[in-house]
């Protein structure tokens, strides 16, 4: 679903993503972790093109990114993507912040829109919400209106970038309940994240980034089952965060 090829990314002088290649399967949900500052959330925002980077290439469901003739905003329409703050629109209800970009990127008319709106809304427990106003709302429910959002949309696959790291942590819990339960369904993901709990119950990969390289790639079973096979900075990191 997703080649991520010999991506290299520059800041001016400063290089924040160096020759990262993996790859995502139809249906796999990849965890990427890492320090602060390892790249995580750039190398996914390369995906959907929201990040430019410099070298290699980046294949989303057969159409490549760097070809002049790909239509970014259609490809991005099919890439859903979950921020860590809502990025609502306050001043639109929450059946307009779902149903806006299915208009405007989809075509869709108005009734179709909010019929399917209304019915990701559901999926994501939040029905009795839909005429509020994003301010009305916990974090953990406007995330969750993100989600929705993005499904309206009917992605091929998600981009999740910290999704909880601004999130109370009671909230916590609901948002991951719902990408647990997207991953049940067999939607494809990509999830920057800390939180581990997550990896290990749902991930089928986790890739563990530090200064901008992809360090380690394997199955989750490997990454926290037999740390003494990881590198030294995979090491360090997980024993930091498994012994709490």
């Amino acid at each position: 679903m997703i080649e991520i090829k010999n991506i290299s990314k520059w800041y001016g002088s400063f290089q924040v993503l160096v020759d990262c290649t993996t790859h995502i399967s139809k249906g796999e949900v990849v965890v990427v972790c890492g320090p602060s500052g390892s790249g995580k959330s750039t190398l996914i925002k390369t995906v959907n093109a929201l990040e430019p980077f410099q070298k290699g290439d980046i294949v989303v469901d057969g159409i490549s990114l760097t070809d002049p003739r790909t239509n970014l905003p259609k490809l991005r329409a099919r890439v859903g993507m979950v921020f860590q703050h809502f990025e609502l629109f306050p001043h639109l209800s929450v059946t307009e912040n779902l149903t806006l970009a299915q208009i405007k990127v989809l075509g869709r008319d108005t009734g179709e829109a909010q019929a399917r709106g209304l019915k990701m809304l559901e999926r994501v427990g939040l029905t009795v919400h839909k005429d509020k106003y994003p301010g009305q709302l916990s974090g953990g429910q406007q995330q969750r209106v993100a989600i929705a959002r993005a499904l309206s949309m009917d992605p091929i696959v998600m981009l999740f970038d910290e999704p909880t790291s601004a999130l109370d942590p009671e909230m916590v819990g609901e948002v991951l309940d719902v990408m647990v339960k997207l991953a049940d369904e067999g939607m494809t993901m990509m999830v920057v994240t800390h939180e581990m709990g997550f990896a290990k119950k749902v991930s089928h990969r986790v890739i563990f980034m530090d200064e901008g390289r992809i360090v380690e790639d394997c199955t989750k079973a490997s990454f926290f089952g037999d740390p003494e096979a990881r590198t030294p900075r995979a090491k360090e990191f997980l024993s930091k965060i498994l012994e709490h």
